[in-house]
């Protein structure tokens, strides 16, 4: 038998909780100033410790240091500060229990609606080089109490932990009458139990490192259900449909393998001829249902076993699309009941069906453990929209909406790819994504090969295979692809014809280059800037008109010549989009 869990302590439970007392302790004093004049014009209460109310008072806020709340000193070098009961207990206190108001009333505790706190610098110490006593002497242990207590009762306090934080907060209490609402403070809670987490394992991982013995570690595995890969998969698919989706207005879908996107579309209407290509001429197409299949077919060989991303709810017939394709799983918002039966019954019920909220909201910050060593950075929460196009720095300035729309989409598809990385896209799709390059250039031509080879489906041999009959969906896909490139060895040939009821006619260089001279009005999209005009010169060939990039390199001026060369537009975004 188990141990006996803790039952749950009576408390009053609002929405909204007005911020009277803030507790404000932190290491990086960073943004500080706003804060605490914002505190400060609302008439918040401020209690504070050492330097951080030093540094209050020097901004004119009226602050109460802690040892005189508590009447306890702080001690031992500083060591115990916030480690009392009239701290922790303003802190836990459930509000609204009459036992715990009159405990409160009774030991003089202050009910503390706010917290402020981030901690000492651990992570920092250990990549200086810090001595054992040094790293040691960094190690907070009143700061992610004092979080951790405050994250709990989020039904009462509010817990800030990085100045990231600090501009949403005063948004807040802007919003809303000097109060917090249910839905931010778990928001916080959420985030600053994901703060403390990475913060206690990487003193264990460095500390692990300085013993005799490290402890041993219990790996837990999933014998069913989504794997590790599905799930990195579902969340990065679903940031990416989610930031398009919103970009756009329309419905957007991502088809995933291995943490990068082998295509991502909008919800563009299918022309008859790429319903012809994309073999979905007798089946119902939704904007839903053509989302995803533009998304699939910017490189279906890539996409067999994928797992799928749908921004709106999953209606029938994208349902159907998906039931006669190979993949492993879909993330969406909602399902319409007929969708779910048809979802659950795909690979003998091992199809992953995850549902996602749309509501949910990002923490500031994005953690990582690699090695033993745990990283923190802000999440790159920006939204690449219209307006991230407003430079255009080339001596073509027109940016039609369907091209804006194409940069939108391929912008979003790479923040969301593995840098180095840069995408085409053509007609509300996603038509080749280079992913994970050391050299841009070679993105840039990674990508372009894929171009090509979606764009060379659409010729009249291509079309024309002569399958025999019977030949698997799949298979078909990936005989085109393989006629497409054409360097085959003689045991794979032989092979491969056995796919069609006569051999097909060669599809020869020059046919190629001909057809390729045919595809126009492409854009494109880096996840970093240009360093150098080799890239445009490369995009030319393949039908680039629209360029989107971040610019800043000293190559910049090199770049614009090339693009002027070639009549294109481009815009300096700003913006960088790195995903690691």
């Amino acid at each position: 038998m188990g141990p006996t869990t803790l039952t749950s302590v009576s408390a009053e439970v609002v929405d909204k909780v007005e911020i009277k007392t803030a507790l404000v302790s932190v290491f990086d004093k960073i943004g500080l100033e706003d804060l605490g004049k914002f505190l400060a014009a609302k008439g918040v209460h401020i209690l504070s410790t050492g330097g951080t109310a030093a540094k209050l008072r020097d901004l004119g806020c009226t602050v109460q240091d802690v040892a005189d709340y508590t009447g306890s000193p702080e001690i031992l070098d500083g060591r115990v500060k916030t480690l009392h009961p009239k701290v922790h207990g303003g802190l836990l206190a459930a509000r609204g229990n009459a036992g715990h108001e009159a405990e409160m009333e009774k030991h003089s505790i202050r009910k503390i609606d706010l917290v402020v706190v981030n901690l000492y610098p651990f992570q920092e110490a250990v990549a200086k080089g810090g001595d054992f006593a040094t790293c040691i002497e960094n190690i907070d242990i009143g700061g992610p109490a004092m979080i951790r207590a405050s994250a709990k009762n989020n039904a009462a306090v509010t817990i800030l932990t990085s100045p990231s934080q600090y501009s949403k907060f005063m948004t807040e209490l802007s919003d809303n009458s000097g109060c917090t609402t249910f839905s931010f403070r778990k928001n916080m809670a959420a985030a600053a139990y994901t703060l403390t987490s990475a913060y206690d394992s990487a003193v264990s991982g460095w500390l692990s490192g300085e013993v005799t013995e490290p402890p041993t570690k219990k790996t837990i595995t999933f014998e069913t259900g989504p794997g590790y890969i599905n799930l990195l998969d579902a969340i990065n698919a679903w940031q990416l449909v989610h930031e398009l989706a919103k970009a756009t207005g329309l419905p957007a879908a991502a088809s995933f393998k291995h943490v990068s996107p082998a295509g991502a579309a909008i919800g563009v209407p299918l022309s008859d001829e790429e319903k012809i290509v994309y073999e979905v001429k007798d089946k119902e197409m939704t904007a839903t249902a053509a989302a995803y299949v533009r998304a699939r077919n910017a490189d279906p060989m890539c996409s067999f076993g994928d797992f799928v991303a749908i921004s709106h709810e999953v209606d029938v017939a994208t349902a159907m699309i998906l039931k006669i394709e190979v993949s492993d799983g879909i993330i969406a918002p909602s399902f319409v009941p007929e969708a779910l039966e048809v979802l659950k019954a795909k690979k003998g019920g091992k199809f992953i069906v995850l549902k996602a909220d749309p509501n949910f909201q990002y923490s500031d910050l994005e953690y990582r453990m690699v090695g033993g060593v745990g990283f923190m950075q802000k999440r790159n929460d920006a939204l690449f929209d219209a307006s991230k196009l407003a430079e255009v720095v080339t001596t073509q300035k027109t940016l039609p909406d369907k091209a804006q729309k194409d940069l939108i989409l391929a912008s979003i598809a790479i923040k969301y790819t593995q840098s180095n990385s840069v995408g085409y896209s053509k007609d509300g799709m996603m038509i080749g994504v280079g992913a994970g390059q050391q050299s841009r250039v070679d993105c840039v031509k990674l990508a372009g090969r894929k171009v090509a080879t979606w764009w060379l489906r659409f010729h009249p041999k291509v079309k024309g295979l002569p399958f025999k009959e019977g030949v698997k969906r799949q298979d078909r896909v990936n005989a085109r692809v393989r006629y497409i490139e054409g360097d085959m060895e003689d045991a794979e040939k032989t092979e491969w014809l056995k796919n069609f009821n006569s051999p097909p006619e060669p599809l020869t260089a020059e046919d190629k280059s001909t057809f390729l001279k045919g595809l126009d009005g492409v854009a494109i999209s880096s996840d970093a800037f240009f360093p150098f005009r080799d890239s445009i010169d490369h995009a030319t060939r393949l039908g680039v008109k629209y360029v989107a990039q971040p610019g800043g390199s000293v190559a910049d001026a090199e770049v614009i010549d090339a693009c002027n060369t070639y009549g294109m537009a481009m815009a300096f975004t700003k913006l960088r989009l790195f995903h690691h």
